[in-house]
């Protein structure tokens, strides 16, 4: 397909090959729009279909397997670890405990580097090696930094990484110390690491591959097609989303209008972002009606992966709510932390920001937004060792005092009796 960047603010258009992260006239964000469709759709989800029997790497990744939906004309760049292919899960008690009949979950977070990030990282250090870039960068709360140092590492480059001093959890700091990365600990939080890396990239050869890269949400966007193909094309009515930095609701939304408009599915689910109370300038925007988003200083939530007070990507947030009749809404630290445990317990073990999914499904069904019967489906976008302490520190009873799904290990006496007694209790 022929392919080019274009602003979203003021139509101004880059070539594929250029270095770009946004709009050289006026900042705005780059997207990446398409002259063509790809070709027919029936075709290409038998092609896709049948690239999960070969054994070519780019075959293996459920990224790459969609390629005809990608803007790249040459493969010969791929950077892969065999990314996506995530699994579709029943899970039957937070169904019942979010009040709904049916529940599936993506868990994103069963990827090579156990996030979402994976999905959009293979593609953004492919667009930086076929530009010829050495260095790779990020701002990153933990989980961008692990994927983007695993990358880099693949494909032989030199990563930086800054991240908010104190504010990681260290599962995802110890993934960017192993794979290498340069890790700088930046006084402030996300937005202050985001805007030194940024500011770096403009000025030396350096790649930046946070979000606001456009070529990051192209391949986030697969998810889209690889959920709608596990499903066999049936499109679910409702698609909720934790929200960061945005790019993940920017590039699920994106994937599923591309598909529509090139006929692969014939409608678009209703997209649910949420937000933890403490980090929500976006379902702010949203609720108020407001123009533009206003950042939240010092934003605070124990679910790190989205603790972001000024998110870039919230233009493509708001085209996507706005076309697929989208929402935002916030909740509680304490859903958050009852709904991680309630994932649990299907044997789904995720990180606190994938747990908003299912505590703002529960809070939709409790105030009549959404119906038993719904077909829904929530991202979980990372693995539950991402942020092993948050765990612990729940069922030690550490973070909600009388949690009712509270499991702390008991102590027993070291003889049989004791030991029965222990397991009947």
């Amino acid at each position: 397909m022929n392919a080019q960047m274009e602003c979203m603010s003021c139509g101004t258009t880059l070539g594929i090959a250029e270095i770009a992260y946004t709009c050289r006239e006026c900042d705005g964000l780059l997207d990446v729009v398409y002259d063509d469709a790809p070709g027919d759709p029936e075709e290409l989800k038998i092609r896709f279909r049948e690239r999960r029997l070969s054994d070519a790497p780019a075959d293996c990744s459920g990224v790459w397997r969609f390629r005809e939906l990608l803007p790249f004309a040459d493969f010969s760049h791929i950077v892969t670890l065999g990314e996506g292919n995530t699994p579709l899960w029943d899970v039957p008690r937070a169904a019942a405990w979010a009040g709904i009949e049916r529940l599936t979950v993506k868990h994103q977070g069963m990827n090579p580097t156990a996030s979402f990030k994976d999905n959009g990282m293979t593609a953004g250090v492919t667009q930086a090696r076929a530009v010829g870039a050495n260095v790779v960068a990020c701002a990153s709360t933990g989980n961008t930094s692990a994927s983007m140092a695993a990358y880099a590492a693949r494909a032989g480059m030199r990563a930086a990484v800054f991240i908010p001093d104190g504010q990681i959890s260290l599962g995802k700091l110890s993934q960017a110390l192993d794979y290498g990365a340069r890790t700088l600990q930046i006084e402030g939080d996300f937005d202050a690491a985001l805007a030194l890396v940024r500011e770096l990239s403009d000025v030396d050869p350096v790649y930046l591959v946070n979000s606001v890269n456009p070529f990051r949400i192209e391949g986030q966007k697969t998810i889209a097609a690889e959920l709608c193909e596990q499903r066999g094309w049936r499109v679910p009515d409702r698609v909720v989303l934790p929200g960061g930095n945005l790019g993940n609701v920017s590039a699920l939304g994106k994937g599923f209008m591309e598909l529509m408009d090139w006929g692969f599915i014939d409608r678009l689910p209703r997209i649910t972002v949420v937000q933890a109370e403490g980090a929500a300038p976006f379902a702010a925007m949203i609720r108020d009606k407001a123009p533009t988003l206003t950042p939240v200083p010092n934003a605070t939530t124990r679910a790190t992966a989205i603790k972001i007070g000024a998110p870039v990507s919230w233009p493509k947030a708001v085209r996507v709510l706005d076309v697929c009749g989208g929402e935002a809404i916030t909740v509680s630290e304490s859903e958050i932390a009852e709904a991680k445990a309630v994932i649990g317990s299907d044997g789904v073990g995720c990180e606190p920001a994938s747990a908003t999914t299912v505590a703002g499904l529960r809070q939709l069904m409790d105030c009549g937004r959404a119906s038993r019967d719904e077909d829904v489906v929530c991202v979980l976008t990372g693995h539950l060792l991402k942020d092993p302490d948050f765990t612990v520190n729940y069922h030690f009873g550490r973070l909600e005092p009388g949690a009712e799904l509270a499991n702390e290990p008991v102590r027993v006496e070291s003889n049989i009796e004791a030991i029965r007694a222990a397991l009947e209790g």
